[in-house]
């Protein structure tokens, strides 16, 4: 349901104080579950708002929690942790933040993925519903998860007896930014995202001089062999009406030119859209590797190891039908586009699944909306303008006017879908 016009007088007093806020978290991005600043940041302002605050649950994620009379249970997510990217916008509150990785290595950090625009939106939306008790009845369970970047933060909660400590929702919502233009949306029912799963695949040889190969097996080769078959997964093992991404991501070996190395180790990345495809081509990958392996002379078998694994993104049909009926009352029915299933990945759907509700995730747009001609013809399909930076981009950089307000506006006109007072017909 849209928005009263009181809270859109508050909407617009706030967006000074959730400028400065997105600003703040944008210079001072924190990898994956290691948000401990941004969770300070959360746990503060949500207590300022009146709400309940517990911390530290999954590690680092926030929840607030907020009740007004009867009413439904409401969960919505905000994810918080940046990436290992160097940022290259010339922004004047760009980050120059460092940080350690999983692997103790030293890396730039970067929102480079918009998170923080999902936790000040996310925050904005808890600081009206404070505001305005008179417009809803129920429970707000406001969830600012750490670690999705890494497929970790929304089980690490779920583990951390997330459901028996806040009770079960009846709904859950979340949003992410995209460069779409600011003011419209996409969403879908069904399949809205991809299944990710990431993969280190480590190649054994024997190393050795560089002027005796013969007395050697090399890794190299057989890391260049493999990479190379890979590619044939998708195009000779995936039928055509399926859909599959299979990318080497990362190569290492070796330290000298005149050096054999005795180890080679790639990463990579698959996104499918069904259990069957993915088996499919999971199978293929261990089949290959194994067959490179065994053909290099390897003296032991290569070792694949999983690195994080991201679920298909379901959206509920008929729980998708009210955010979407939401939305276009908010936003008008023309800023509001039905997209095909997109293959990035999210692990907000673990929620949903794990308490056995329907949720909804969808995309708003952060992009200049003077550029709102270069995306008509390609919106409908889920494709982006030459030159315009996607998300993971060093060059990512959402328009904070107006796409704070728009995020706030779509998060909690979709919850009052559910817990508006003036709601006739809750889904």
């Amino acid at each position: 349901m849209p928005l009263s016009e009181s809270m859109r007088a508050d909407l617009t007093a706030l967006q000074p104080e959730l400028s400065a806020r997105y600003r703040d978290l944008h210079a001072h991005p924190e990898l994956s579950m290691q948000e401990t600043r941004t969770a300070g940041i959360v746990g503060d302002q949500l207590r300022e708002q009146g709400w309940e605050v517990t911390e530290h649950v999954g590690v680092t994620g926030v929840v607030g929690v907020l009740r007004h009379g009867d009413g439904p249970t409401v969960l919505l997510r905000a994810d918080m942790d940046g990436l290992p990217v160097k940022e290259d916008t010339g922004l004047a509150y760009a980050s120059t933040a460092m940080g350690l990785d999983a692997d103790g290595t030293e890396q730039p950090v970067m929102h480079a993925c918009g998170h923080d625009t999902h936790i000040t939106c996310l925050l904005g939306v808890t600081a009206l519903l404070a505001r305005h008790l008179d417009a809803w009845n129920g429970t707000i369970l406001a969830v600012f998860q750490p670690g999705e970047e890494i497929a970790a933060g929304a089980q690490a909660m779920l583990d951390d007896r997330f459901l028996e400590r806040f009770g079960r929702p009846d709904v859950c919502l979340g949003q992410h930014v995209m460069p779409l233009p600011a003011g419209h949306v996409a969403i879908r029912s069904g399949t809205a995202m991809a299944a990710s799963d990431s993969l280190r695949v480590q190649l054994f040889g024997r190393g050795g001089h560089g002027s005796t190969p013969e007395a050697t097996v090399d890794p190299v080769v057989m890391a260049a062999a493999t990479i190379m078959r890979l590619q044939t997964v998708v195009s000779r093992v995936v039928a055509p009406n399926e859909s599959a991404v299979l990318t080497v991501g990362s190569v290492h070996a070796g330290t000298k030119e005149n050096i054999i190395p005795a180890q080679a180790e790639l990463k990579l990345n698959i996104r499918s859209f069904t259990e069957g495809t993915r088996t499919k081509v999971l199978h293929a990958i261990d089949r290959i590797v194994g067959a490179e392996a065994t053909a290099s002379g390897a003296p032991e078998p290569p070792r694949i190891t999983t690195l994080n694994r991201f679920p298909v993104t379901v959206n509920d049909e008929a729980a998708t039908r009210s955010v979407q009926a939401a939305l276009s009352q908010e936003l008008g029915e023309e800023h509001v586009h039905e997209v095909p299933p997109l293959s990035g990945s999210e692990d907000f759907g673990t929620f949903g699944t794990t308490a056995g509700v329907p949720s909804v995730f969808w995309f708003w747009g952060g992009h200049d909306p003077a550029q709102e001609a270069r995306f008509a013809p390609l919106i409908a399909s889920g494709t982006l303008p030459d030159g315009v930076p996607g998300n993971h981009s060093p060059q990512f950089a959402p328009v904070i006017d107006p796409t704070l307000q728009v995020g706030v506006r779509c998060l909690l006109s979709a919850a009052l879908a559910w817990i508006g007072i003036d709601q006739p017909n809750q889904p």
